[in-house]
Parts: structure tokens; C-alpha cells; sequence
């Protein structure tokens, strides 16, 4: 029924999709979280200034909850420009734009204000641009924390509890492999999925920040976190190119404009999301353990070294642990 309901829906996004001219425009965009998710309400504050910038004439809506698929189909959805934008996290598109694998190696941000002053500065202009040759318009980095791994039965307390662990990640090779160099066995699959493979026994494990722990319930069902804060992979906002080169330098100025003041929005939402995440998974049973992440850390190397391979991402990597 789920699907058939997807497949209705792109097939009016489609069809809507060849009229984005110069008349009013109801823009969609994709999100796979819940309506108080801060992508979401980011989202739609965004839409709000599109609104007011343009007089009206355009506008924003959210299409949430996975409703038109996984972060992986709502990607294809805006390649093709059936979607005109989509919120997803930066790791799924590791493998269409090679220089966002960057902000998602492991251990890379020092903290969230390092974080910050890469990807609002030229470093994150230049990883939003690379995305421009396969389809997409970056317009914005919005914040994700920092992704820990849970368990359902057994808590991870050091490296070693790891080896052997089913884990589910992104879609993402460069994912796959971090989880392979801690000694976990990684399962891709989409976020949709997590909770009835934790409660199952299908995986053993996952991982994420607070908010999408929370928000997905997946506490109630693996209530040991350890906070192993192996990476901070941003979130990004994209518009499908074949859209954007339908509207006009003003219109373009107009959602460049409302995307970057939906930033600062989004990363006030996003610090009172996790404080209130963390209370409420701790309220929930979820024992949250504190780890020392040095070996976490030294066992990333071969995935530095199987990713970071060309003289241009190496260039970034170190670029931003210069940044200061």
C-alpha cells in the first residue's frame, strides 16, 4: 500500500514537475524525518522566507515521514527532476559526489564550532559546488551531531565489542568500510527499516546522533549508547539542477538567500533537539556509556587510505584540519 501510494505521489510530482516556469511555484521537498524534526521545521521556515522574498510568488512544501521513499530514492527523485529539493544526510551522496566524502570521514571535525567554520566558509562552497556535474545545487550544510553507535543486546564499552556486531548503516561504501574497520559486520539499509531490524535481531546494532535515536524510537528497543561520536557528516539541503535551470538569476537569488537563513534557524533547533533527546532517551532506559575513542580513532586509517585517495581530496582533508 506504501508503495503504491509513493508511486502515486511521483507520478503527480512528475507530471508537476515540467510546469516550474515563471508562475507560482509550490517547490517539493523531500525529508525522511518526523514534522518537529529540525531538517523539517528548517525546511519549512525556509519556505516561509521564499515566500516573503519572492511576494508570493513561491513557496515550499515538505513532504516528510518518507513519504515519497528513502533518502536514497528522494536523491534519484531530484536528479530526474521530479523533486525539486530534498534534505538528506551528506553520506548518501558519498558515492554520486566524491568530495562529500570529506565532511563524513571519521574523526575529522574537532568539535561543532570546527565544524562550523569549515562548512560556512570556502571548503563547504567548494563541496556544495562539486555536487553541480551530477545533477544538484548545494545550497546549504545543516547540522547532524555527532553519530554514536547503539546496541540491542549487549553494550559496547571498548574497540573490542565491536568485532562481529551486525550494524546498520547508511547507503554509503564509505560508511560500510568505517564500520568493517572497527570489526563490525555492516548492514546497509534504509532508515525506514531500523526499528523492526533492533527488535528483531536482524542487526545487532546501529547508529546515529540523539535527536534520530529518539525520534525513531530505536532507544525502546537497543537501549545501550555508546557514545563512540565517530563522525559529524552533516546534513545537506539540494535542489535539482534540472529545476534550478528553469528559473530565472532573481528566483535563483531568492532560494539561495532563504536556504542560508534557514541555517542558523535549523542549528538553534538542532541544540535544544539534542538536549531534549538526550533527556528523553535517558528518561526511556537508554544507558548512555562514555568511552575513550582514541582506538576508535587509530583503527580508521585504512579507511583514510581507501577513500581519501587523489590529490584533490587529500587537498580538502587537509584544509580543514588546518582550519582554526
Amino acid at each position: 500500500m506504501k508503495t503504491l501510494r509513493i508511486k502515486t505521489a511521483l507520478l503527480a510530482l512528475a507530471a508537476s514537475a515540467a510546469t516550474l516556469a515563471a508562475q507560482a511555484t509550490e517547490f517539493r521537498s523531500a525529508d525522511i524525518h518526523p514534522d518537529d524534526y529540525p531538517t523539517v521545521t528548517a525546511v519549512k521556515f525556509m519556505g516561509e522566507r521564499l515566500k516573503q522574498l519572492s511576494g508570493g510568488k513561491h513557496s515550499i512544501k515538505v513532504f516528510n515521514n518518507s513519504a515519497l521513499g528513502s533518502e536514497k530514492d528522494t536523491i534519484e527523485q531530484t536528479k530526474i527532476g521530479a523533486l525539486q529539493m530534498v534534505r538528506v544526510n551528506i553520506a548518501p551522496m558519498n558515492n554520486i559526489c566524491p568530495e562529500t566524502q570529506v565532511p563524513t570521514m571519521p574523526f575529522l571535525f574537532r568539535s561543532t564550532d570546527h565544524l562550523h567554520k569549515v562548512l560556512d566558509g570556502p571548503i563547504g562552497e567548494d563541496i556544495l559546488k562539486s555536487c553541480e556535474k551530477q545533477g544538484f545545487i548545494g545550497l546549504a550544510f545543516y547540522d547532524s551531531g555527532a553519530r554514536s553507535i547503539y546496541t540491542a543486546k549487549k553494550p559496547v564499552r571498548g574497540l573490542a565489542d565491536v568485532k562481529g556486531l551486525k550494524i546498520r548503516v547508511q547507503q554509503s561504501d564509505l560508511w560500510v568500510a568505517l564500520v568493517e574497520a572497527m570489526g563490525g559486520n555492516a548492514t546497509p539499509m534504509p532508515f525506514g527499516e531500523v526499528y523492526t531490524a533492533l527488535k528483531t535481531g536482524l542487526v545487532d546494532a546501529a547508529e546515529n546522533n540523539y535527536p534520530s535515536y529518539e525520534s525513531s524510537r530505536h532507544f525502546e528497543v537497543a537501549k545501550y549508547f555508546a557514545k563512540t561520536e565517530h563522525s559529524m557528516a552533516p546534513e545537506m539541503l539540494l535542489f535539482s539542477k534540472r529545476a534550478w535551470d528553469r528559473l530565472s538569476p532573481e528566483e535563483q537569488g531568492w532560494i539561495r538567500q532563504a536556504a542560508k537563513e534557514s541555517v542558523p534557524y535549523m542549528r538553534k533547533q538542532w541544540a535544544e533537539r539534542e538536549a531534549k533527546s538526550l533527556a528523553a532517551v535517558k528518561a526511556g532506559g537508554a544507558e548512555i556509556i562514555e568511552i575513550d575513542k582514541k582506538p576508535f580513532e587509530a583503527a580508521m586509517k585504512p579507511v583514510y587510505d581507501k577513500f581519501i585517495t587523489d590529490a584533490r581530496l587529500k587537498d580538502l582533508v587537509k584544509r580543514v584540519q588546518d582550519t582554526q
